[in-house]
């Protein structure tokens, strides 16, 4: 719930406009911090395994990527072990990591993320 409290402001860099998301004080307590989060995984290009992917609060086929829910709906995940691909939701624990300045990368990380299990929804 702390991520999902998020609004953005236009903003502009060399590159152009983009819309800059402006953290509440809650998840700015949490930068930096271990957090654990459910969800489902979405991987990246690199295919069923490996240490990077995305986790979205939604399943694959209704995930931000497919035009339901935000950029605060996903969080880029960056393993310290490769993890296989499921469909299944999972749970993974890592520190999270805020990004409002750049507009290529996800608006939220977990680094050093370990995988917790299955979860059930």
């Amino acid at each position: 719930p702390k991520l999902y409290d998020i609004r953005f402001e236009k903003s502009k860099d060399s590159l152009g406009e983009y819309e800059k998301p402006i953290f509440s004080q809650a998840a700015k307590t949490l930068n930096g911090k271990i957090v654990s989060l459910p969800g489902y995984m979405i991987p990246f290009e690199n295919g069923l395994k490996g240490t990077t992917f995305m986790l979205s609060s939604l399943p694959i086929n209704a995930c931000f990527f497919c035009g339901v829910g935000g950029p605060e709906s996903v969080v880029e995940v960056i393993m310290n072990q490769p993890l296989a691909f499921t469909e299944k939701p999972i749970e993974i624990k890592g520190i999270l990591r805020l990004n409002d300045k750049d507009p290529d990368r996800m608006i939220y990380r977990i680094e050093q993320a370990e995988y917790l299990g299955e979860v059930d929804f």
